[in-house]
């Protein structure tokens, strides 16, 4: 089965706002067996609708349109629907005392003419209630696709698809199995790992596609299984899962897209009862911040001193000047000596420390463009590793960000 999704509002085209409903819509109706063939997006132009809706006619299965159902005169959506289908607007009862209860029980205000309009739905539609605000979905079917309307606003949305669209979708259509297993990796790059895998990579069955989805310091490998047999689907996944474990076990950190490496790390220090802290320069406190925002990372997480200036170095964290001046702000010794002065003076088990010269110009340092020195300190020892990561400067960043946590994480594995 395919579907299409669509998204209208000139704000999205103009890059006012970013486009995040399509990406849940996908992954929601992907869960489900139904594969997204196409995305679009389209301005609040009522024949750019009509045209949208019928080039998809019959091409997918399930158009999922959401956007434009808003009370006021620019959301045009429900009444280009209703040209489309051939069908007028009616006031629906049950949608109009829900958003009664919204205007008059929660707001404490009288509800007007617009509000109201909020309840007119088509007559061949099918309403989707929307328990979490005032505009309903609507489901329409015409020859062999389904048009779905969704509000544009987030959460609303949400709720429409987890609550209504997908049930409905389930109950209606008899839909193949579609599995996922993401494997995350670190510290090897997108090349070197398809060279080390190639093998078995040739030899998945026909069933099982591999995707690599690299970024800065890290490649997840996807695996996707289509077919009829759930269980035939599950068995094989695991069978091959443990035959790439056998391959690149150094680099796996977790086989959870939505855990990536931070929040690894989390629960491998909650687990053992240690803590982490950080000094950092040149990724500006990336680091703390990506520690910071994993779900009780109060557990374990000390907090950061982010001396930027080299005169911060010395003042906050007590950094010997001589130790800059003999080997410059960008060196191993002082990565090395910010991440003792973290440790100690956070009190931590752990202490991540960077130190670099991310560009985009030189300066006045004598290291190159992309170097990044990496201090850990550990209870048993404190190293440092040299990289260059090359440029642009967020490109620096991201992987020197990614490589502190990778080198982290694998020390305290050893413990």
């Amino acid at each position: 089965m395919k579907a299409a999704i669509v998204t209208i509002g000139d704000e999205i085209l103009i890059g006012q706002i970013v486009d995040t409903n399509s990406s849940y819509i996908a992954k929601a109706l992907d869960k489900i067996g139904i594969a997204t063939h196409e995305m679009l997006s389209i301005s609040d132009d009522k024949q750019h609708i009509l045209n949208t809706l019928e080039s998809l006619q019959n091409k997918v299965e399930v158009v999922v349109v959401t956007g434009g159902l808003g009370p006021t005169k620019d959301d045009i959506t429900k009444k280009t629907f209703c040209e489309y289908f051939d069908d007028e607007l009616i006031e629906n009862d049950a949608v109009l005392a829900h958003v009664k209860s919204i205007i008059e029980g929660i707001y404490k205000r009288p509800i007007t003419q617009i509000n109201r309009d909020q309840a007119l739905v088509p007559t061949k539609a099918k309403v989707l209630f929307n328990q979490v605000g005032t505009a309903p979905g609507m489901w329409l079917e015409k020859e062999n696709t389904i048009f779905v309307s969704l509000p544009g606003v987030p959460y609303e949305m949400k709720y429409l698809v987890d609550n209504e669209l997908i049930p409905n979708l389930v109950q209606k259509f008899k839909r193949p199995y579609i599995l996922h297993q993401t494997i995350m990796t670190y510290g090897r790059g997108e090349s070197m790992l398809a060279e080390q895998i190639e093998e078995w990579e040739n030899n998945l069955p026909n069933f099982i596609k591999l995707a690599y989805l690299p970024s800065p310091g890290k490649v997840r490998l996807r695996l996707t299984a289509r077919g009829e047999n759930e269980d035939v689907l599950k068995t094989e996944m695991e069978r091959q899962v443990k035959m790439l474990d056998v391959l690149i076990h150094d680099v796996i950190v977790g086989y959870n897209e939505d855990e990536p490496i931070e929040v690894v790390l989390g629960r491998l220090l909650t687990e053992q009862g240690l803590t982490i802290a950080t000094a950092e320069s040149c990724t500006g406190g990336k680091i703390a911040s990506t520690l910071a925002a994993v779900s009780g990372a109060s557990n374990y997480f000390k907090g950061s001193i982010v001396s930027y200036a080299t005169q911060t170095k010395i003042d906050v964290l007590g950094i010997d000047e001589t130790i800059i001046n003999s080997n410059g702000v960008v060196s191993a010794e002082v990565a090395k000596a910010m991440a003792i002065s973290a440790q100690k003076r956070l009190n931590s088990d752990y202490a991540i420390a960077t130190t670099g010269n991310a560009g985009p110009t030189k300066g006045d340092e004598v290291a190159e463009l992309g170097t990044v020195f990496i201090g850990i300190a550990t209870p048993r020892e404190v190293f440092v590793e040299e990289f260059n990561f090359g440029q642009p400067r967020e490109k620096v960043i991201d992987r020197a960000v990614s490589k502190g946590l990778e080198l982290i994480y694998k020390e305290i594995l050893k413990k």
